[in-house]
């Protein structure tokens, strides 16, 4: 969890004095960084990396501990051979393994690591499922069905009032949040959708042929198209791609606020700094006082979409893919003085 969170009032501020200073020149790889921060190229669609073909369409990603190194799974968003893959790096950053932990499912988009270091992999088809995944490859993945059948964008789990939010890619989407029997087990629960009213209602039929999911509850609150999905310091970010808006939800005092527009994914680091991807080849950072700034630029790939925005688990390494259409694909990894 993240040491500060955004202030809770207040207009977000472009334009003021990054924490890292300017961007350099662009380098071989098309990223132009602050002084002091690298950057890599770890995966390629259709290439070899440690004895794996990596993916195509990479999307949603995220870190896992592993030892002295650390794990990053990424999701294919592929229809019917979808599915994830994982990279192991060793203590000094070199990849030591790469392997497949789903397998054969349809058009994986995001998702979101659980406190439990498991991995949610979210279908975006017609009656998308929920996956629980195994980042460190030894447990096959199974569907959490109880969390509905519609299309699943991004999933954030929320410890401290143990629910999972999740977002839904239709036009007129909606917010939701899953809420367990048992905290750590998500075979089992109760999904509920965020009303217009600001409370929360039970969803009667979470996996109904007839009647979906969104259309179940006639106050529900409707969303253009539900995408990525943060949880940090009792705030749940989400982003809707129809209209390109950051949301937050305060958790704490149950309030909803439209932070700003032009921004498709999003994470945020241990210093309580987030990261969101622009429509555009950027990357800016959000300080907790609201200063929005630039923080990375990547030249050479006009017309893709930054994905799968996710710190390592010591908080000095960024990840992230360009993705560009259904055949390719390039995974990042920045690393530097990352503020603690």
């Amino acid at each position: 969890m993240s040491h500060k969170t955004l202030l809770r009032t207040g207009p977000l501020l472009p334009g003021g004095i990054s924490p890292y200073g300017p961007l350099g020149l662009a380098g071989a790889d098309g990223l132009a960084l602050p002084s002091g921060f690298t950057g890599r190229v770890v995966a390629r669609s259709g290439h070899k990396v440690a004895g794996l073909t990596w993916h195509a369409a990479p999307d949603g990603g995220a870190c896992f501990p592993d030892g002295a190194g650390w794990i990053y799974v990424s999701n294919s968003e592929l229809p019917l051979l979808g599915g994830a893959s994982a990279l192991r790096f060793r203590a000094d950053g070199t990849v030591g393994d790469a392997y497949r932990i789903l397998s054969g499912t349809d058009l994986n988009c995001a998702g979101g690591a659980t406190p439990w270091h498991t991995w949610l992999s979210c279908e975006l088809g017609h009656r998308g499922r929920v996956f629980e995944c195994d980042p460190y490859g030894a447990r096959a993945a199974r569907p959490r069905l109880a969390m509905g059948r519609f299309k699943h964008e991004a999933a954030a789990c929320d410890p401290e009032r143990h629910v999972v939010y999740m977002t839904e890619d239709e036009p007129d989407g909606c917010f939701y949040r899953f809420r367990p029997g048992d905290w750590g087990d998500l075979t089992e629960g109760t999904l509920e959708v965020l009303c217009s009213s600001g409370h929360w209602q039970a969803v009667p039929s979470p996996a109904a042929l007839l009647t979906e999911a969104r259309h179940q509850v006639e106050d529900a609150r409707h969303f253009d198209g539900g995408d990525g999905c943060h949880y940090a310091g009792g705030v749940c970010y989400f982003t809707t791609k129809g209209d390109t808006a950051l949301w937050a939800y305060d958790a704490q005092t149950s309030t909803l606020d439209r932070l700003c527009e032009g921004v498709r994914a999003i994470t945020a680091a241990p210093s309580g700094d987030l990261y969101v991807a622009r429509e555009t080849t950027e990357i800016d950072v959000i300080t907790p006082d609201r200063a929005v700034t630039p923080f990375l630029r990547l030249e050479g790939h006009g017309g893709a979409e930054l994905t799968g925005l996710a710190f390592s688990p010591v908080g000095d390494r960024l990840y992230f893919s360009a993705r560009r259409g259904r055949t390719e694909g390039h995974t990042f990894e920045v690393a530097g003085p990352f503020r603690s």
